[in-house]
């Protein structure tokens, strides 16, 4: 991490070059390479503001406060700067695990033989106790059903109430054991 720290108006004391390499580390743990930051203090009526600049080989990182005290200033900045990078690094992350998924997906689309002749997708769902009129009524309340499962209450046995092809008329399943 290589830091240029300038003043204009103020001088940049030791005191303030220490704090602002102590809080800076803080930001250090996100980069593997090497990065520069550049910082500006300066003093406008009676405020004191910082600006910071991280730049690395990918990003330009910048935040600039203003605030009575110079070093809470830097505290804002770096507080701006961390979850700037923060940000990014999920962006670049999440970004480079959906392209990772997409490519073992298309890998795998390619490798696997299509499934046949087997359960691929099982549905679980309550089913009520309900007269066959009002199951009608239930599948006719889903159009993109095209069966309805239910327990008749005249019978006690699960029944299948269907569509038929020409999408007006019903058909009813019912076990007859």
């Amino acid at each position: 991490m290589n830091i240029k720290i300038t003043g204009k108006d103020v001088k940049a004391t030791e005191a303030i070059k220490d704090y602002v390499e102590r809080k800076l580390e803080r930001i250090q743990k996100y980069f593997d390479e090497d990065f520069d930051v550049d910082v500006t203090i300066r003093t406008e009526k009676n405020m004191q503001i910082s600006e910071m600049h991280v730049i690395t080989r990918a990003n330009t990182y910048r935040a600039v406060t203003e605030h009575k005290d110079l070093y809470a200033s830097i505290d804002k900045n770096i507080d701006i700067l961390e979850g700037q990078i923060r940000k990014a690094k999920t962006r670049r992350d999440r970004i480079n695990k959906e392209d990772s998924i997409k490519v073992k997906e298309t890998v795998f689309q390619v490798e696997e033989k299509p499934i046949e002749d087997e359960i691929i997708k099982t549905l679980y769902y309550d089913i009520k106790p309900i007269a066959p009129e009002d199951a009608k009524l239930k599948l006719e309340e889903r159009p993109g059903n095209l069966f309805y499962t239910f327990i008749n209450v005249d019978t006690g046995k699960v029944n299948v109430i269907f569509r038929l092809k020409d999408s007006k008329n019903y058909g009813l399943v019912e076990p007859e054991a």
